[in-house]
């Protein structure tokens, strides 16, 4: 790690790196250049998960943000057409400790460095990646340029100029980018199994609009894997529309961005959603959403939570879950209104992981119980919004 405000290009560059990190303070890690050669500019953040990167790299809600992997063996288990949260990848990088682990894994089609080349996705390895979240974790999140150029075409002068002009996540909506572009229905895909691969539903006793923020496909699975007809519709569908399709439920998906800039369309149908009194259950941004339309306000957090080890209490069991975690912004406790319920609380720093709402059918968590990848503690949380939905039906 060297700073290139303090220390002068032609000291430090060494002439080998053809991978270049660039934060936003002037801090260059140099390294070596995997994937589309490129650069790209966006938010670098840490994810600690020991398993799951083709998961976790196919998630939209890391729609303009470069994640840098703790764990040092990254690409063991090559990569496969199964394993992926969306057809397309919305991240603006990868950053890698040490060089990709040749795949041993019977389901593995390709190695991940040509995966990643395959889906136009910059990545570097061969830096110090834990001096880079330490770095993260004093500073907070910062804007940086990654850098995959063999030839070192442009001077460090440039990706830096590019980094500081970007305007960064706060104030921007990214789920008119990554969602849907029109109504669908999900294939009726359930949950993966070793035998037989993704089972298949045949039976529907409940019907679920989900409305797409980025949303994640093992969300889809775990409803579908419940009985469950899902229809999908775009971010800024209007309450009308989704009325007309006749849901039993209502689902908020994840997805990326500053929740504040996304509520300012989305609030609107949300809060004629909770006046119909259809159920509603939200995930992640959708958590966020769901606070919004209550009388909630969120802010960004000094560095997110991101991995698969995150410890939350249930306040309402008192048991604790091991959670995964993908999120830079949160619900301020310090605003919250009467009508809203804490039901979960991060054990990691306090920052609220779950709420409900007292007058309405309505709750939601800000971690990912459909455990993709994960722990599967809290998969209860699926069957929880499908007996809500049952104890709706009979009351109407």
């Amino acid at each position: 790690m060297l700073n290139k405000e303090v220390i002068a290009e032609s000291e430090y560059l060494n002439q080998q790196s053809t991978g270049i990190l660039i934060l936003e303070d002037g801090t260059v890690f140099q390294g070596f250049g995997l994937g589309a050669e490129s650069y790209a500019i966006g938010e670098v953040c840490f994810n600690t998960s020991m398993t799951g990167y083709q998961e976790i790299i196919t998630d939209p809600s890391y729609s303009d943000q470069i994640i840098n992997f703790t764990f040092p063996h990254i690409g063991n288990v090559g990569t496969n057409l199964e394993d992926i949260e969306s057809d397309n990848v919305w991240l603006k990088g990868v950053v890698f400790s040490k060089e990709i682990t040749s795949p041993s894994n019977y389901r593995s089609l390709k190695h991940l460095n040509d995966w990643l080349k395959k889906n136009n996705i910059i990545g570097i390895c061969g830096i110090d990646s834990r001096s880079l979240t330490n770095l993260i974790r004093s500073k907070g999140a910062l804007k940086g340029a990654i850098v995959n150029d063999k030839s070192n075409a442009k001077k460090l002068d440039f990706y830096l100029n590019e980094c500081r002009k970007w305007n960064g996540l706060k104030d921007l909506d990214l789920t008119l980018k990554v969602t849907c572009k029109e109504i669908y229905q999900w294939e009726d895909t359930a949950l993966w199994d070793k035998k037989n691969g993704y089972k298949k539903n045949n039976q529907y006793f409940y019907h679920i609009v989900a409305i797409d923020f980025g949303i994640k496909k093992n969300i889809l699975r775990n409803f579908s894997n419940l009985g469950c007809k899902v229809t999908v519709v775009p971010a800024n569908t209007s309450f009308d529309v989704i009325n007309k399709l006749q849901p039993d439920g209502i689902f908020l998906s994840n997805g990326p961005g500053d929740p504040a800039a996304t509520s300012e369309f989305a609030k609107t149908c949300i809060q004629k959603i909770l006046e119909s009194k259809i159920p509603v259950f939200g995930i992640c941004l959708g958590h966020q959403l769901l606070g919004h339309a209550l009388g909630c306000s969120t802010k960004k957090m000094h560095q997110g939570h991101r991995g698969a080890n995150h410890p939350v209490k249930n306040l309402k069991t008192n048991k604790v879950e091991i959670t995964s975690q993908n999120h830079g912004f949160e619900i301020d406790k310090d605003n919250l209104p009467k009508n809203v319920e804490i039901t979960h609380v991060s054990l990691f720093d306090g920052t609220i992981e779950g709420i409900s709402s007292k007058e309405t059918n309505a709750f939601s968590v800000q971690y990912h119980p459909e455990a993709s990848p994960g722990p599967h503690d809290s998969e209860y949380l699926f069957r929880q919004f499908i007996e809500i939905i049952k104890s709706n039906a009979k009351k109407n």
